[in-house]
């Protein structure tokens, strides 16, 4: 008889993983009802999927949430960090810094209030902030990396993916529980995240003189009010089956920590172009200037307006009185000239010219941008009035022949100037040139790697020539590729062919000729069919016995 128990009907199965009943369920569910019930299922919500992830958080709260406690940072330290990475905009990143640093140094304080016995409650007022400016100013890079220094997680969405409660969409309270995501599934340390909704103005609803997005604008600016204020987040989405069903696994298993995430301390920002605003600006003091006595002042330009918003004006544009409310701090980032431009690829350490110097490197060219370049790219982005985002437009167009042919050529450097800039055609052909007068050794080099590796992989040893060698880096440069890759793709098939040939004739060495280049399959199929071409007996008298 086995040693092995045996499962009997009243033996206790074992607990299957939330994933399992998941799974089951909606495929009852579906099936059931004709599979008109979708699923949406929030990913990173699973903090405690195992034992042993459950067993580290503890240790890991209290490791990380010292670190967002422990607030230290001034706000000209955090100013000097974004100069690393952000050009101008100064005004912006004072108002910014200052804000993030008032708003963690009352957390701390208030923590700290909290741990003395009988002291007084601390009064707190959240500054949330709201940052106005065009497009491709730096607004999201100025808010990641504030998050980045503090070492707080970071959670940015657009306010268009959301809808009011009841339609489809997302809900805002997701943005809550992605922080705790962000953070491992420590609850305490994302309750000092930073959560960033961009396109802000897109909720705005038909205010005056304007066409709204739609109704559920508004609700979605009711839901985001509690959260900004301070409100308690269900850390398992209660219309999402996949949370319910890790949060039911939890209790089971006797996990039962936090259930909750408060808002107080998650600073929120919102960012927008808010195209628009400025006309109602305009109107409201071209109002306040009407009369005799009025004096003809010159009309402000749209940036100088847009400094000058005030709460009625945001209204006027289509938010609730509450929601703009609770976002007191407000700051404007400037639109970006062609020298801002230059500035931003010149010494941004995130610049996008180390971006391009690097795909160059990876085929093994050493690329050089100088300044006259720079400058030349920089004037073309500005027009497109896009800001940053115009010098990815304007340097694709330049870089766009050169990325995919270099790789091919063999150049070990490529100068991008002036010229390059102003007429790229001309600077790829002159490429094209030195790429054919690249030295007769370079050539050598790369056939002879190819000859040296179909030999080990093959036992067979192929011969070029010098007309051979110069043949395939012309055809190479026709058809725009390396010399090894023509290699490989011209003879493909000489392996066993010319394997054939070696078991017919014992040949194991092979001249190629300028034909072998121009037509591999003909030079191929012309070495077989002699090789097996036999010559016709000679018949004599002493054949057949005299």
């Amino acid at each position: 008889m086995s040693d092995t128990p045996q499962e009997t009907p009243d033996s206790p199965k074992p607990m299957p993983s939330p994933e399992e009943i998941t799974r089951k369920l909606e495929d009852f569910i579906k099936n059931s009802l004709g599979g008109q019930v979708v699923f949406s299922r929030i990913e990173g919500h699973d903090l405690r999927s195992s034992p042993e992830a459950q067993d580290s958080i503890p240790q890991a709260e209290e490791e990380d949430a010292s670190q967002a406690f422990d607030f230290k940072s001034k706000p000209a330290d955090i100013k000097a960090y974004l100069d690393r990475f952000v050009i101008r905009q100064d005004e912006a990143k004072k108002v910014l810094a200052t804000a993030v640093c008032d708003h963690y140094h009352h957390a701390r304080m208030l923590r700290e209030n909290r741990a003395q016995k009988g002291a007084q409650p601390l009064e707190f007022t959240k500054q949330n902030v709201i940052i106005t400016g065009p497009t491709g100013v730096g607004k999201t890079y100025l808010v990641k990396h504030i998050a980045d220094l503090i070492g707080v997680p970071f959670v940015k969405a657009d306010a268009t993916k959301f809808s009011e409660t009841g339609y489809v969409g997302g809900d805002v309270d997701d943005l809550v529980r992605d922080l705790v995501a962000k953070a491992n599934g420590n609850v305490e340390l994302a309750e000092h995240g930073i959560i960033y909704l961009d396109e802000i103005d897109k909720l705005a609803t038909g205010g005056e003189g304007r066409v709204g997005r739609d109704v559920s604008g508004r609700g979605v600016q009711t839901a985001l009010l509690k959260l900004m204020e301070e409100t308690e987040v269900a850390l398992y989405a209660p219309n999402d089956i996949r949370s319910q069903m890790q949060m039911m696994f939890d209790t089971r298993k006797g996990r039962t920590g936090r259930e909750v995430v408060n808002t107080r301390n998650i600073l929120f920002i919102v960012s927008g172009a808010f195209s628009g605003l400025e006309k109602i600006i305009e109107k409201r003091q071209s109002k306040a200037s009407i009369g005799f006595g009025a004096a003809m002042t010159e009309k402000p330009a749209s940036d100088e307006l847009l400094r000058q918003a005030r709460t009625k004006d945001f209204i006027d544009y289509g938010f609730e009185a509450e929601f703009i409310g609770r976002l007191p701090v407000r700051v404007f980032c400037e639109a970006l000239t062609a020298d801002d431009l230059f500035q931003i690829m010149k010494n941004s350490e995130g610049s996008l010219i180390r971006q391009y110097e690097r795909e160059f490197h990876a085929y093994g060219v050493r690329a050089t941008f100088e300044d006259e370049a720079l400058r030349a790219v920089a004037v073309t982005a500005a027009e497109e009035k896009t800001g940053a985002r115009g010098l990815v437009t304007a340097w694709e167009k330049v870089l766009r022949d050169f990325k995919f042919e270099l790789p091919s050529l063999g150049l070990p450097e490529l100068i991008v100037n002036g010229d390059l800039v102003k007429d790229t055609g001309k600077a790829l052909e002159n490429c094209r040139v030195q790429a054919l007068s690249l030295p007769a050794k370079v050539r050598h080099t790369e056939v002879h790697d190819f000859a040296t590796q179909f030999a080990a992989a093959h036992g067979i040893t192929l011969v070029f020539k010098e007309e051979v060698t110069l043949a395939l880096q012309e055809r190479a440069q026709r058809e725009g590729c390396a010399v090894d890759t023509l290699c490989a793709r011209l003879f493909k098939d000489f392996p066993f062919g010319l394997q054939l040939v070696a078991r017919s004739t014992g040949q194991t060495i092979f001249d190629l000729t300028k034909e072998s280049v121009e037509q591999p399959d003909q030079f191929l199929s012309n070495l077989v069919v002699s090789s097996y071409r036999q010559p016709e007996p000679t018949f004599t008298s002493d054949t057949y016995g005299s």
